[in-house]
């Protein structure tokens, strides 16, 4: 998430796909200073039978996104 914040810092945009640990210090660190968007449900990829044992969210960080604080919430 470090690298992903520092490249918008330089000009780029980045989308994370990860998991939802909102009690986590790197999410406070990074994660809150981009465009959060939470993902209703949990993950399933491919054909697989079972779903992530967590909630995922997408963060978004562009030079429109930092350090709006920004929250989204997406329906599968």
């Amino acid at each position: 998430m470090k690298k992903a914040y520092e490249s918008a810092l330089a000009g780029a945009t980045v989308v994370c796909l990860v998991p939802a640990r909102t009690d986590t210090a790197w999410w406070f660190d990074y994660c809150a200073k981009g465009e959060i968007r939470f993902i209703k449900g949990r993950l399933k990829f491919g054909g697989s039978k079972n779903a992530a044992p967590f909630p995922s969210a997408i963060i978004v960080f562009s030079a429109d996104s930092l350090c709006k604080g920004t929250v989204k919430y997406l329906h599968k």
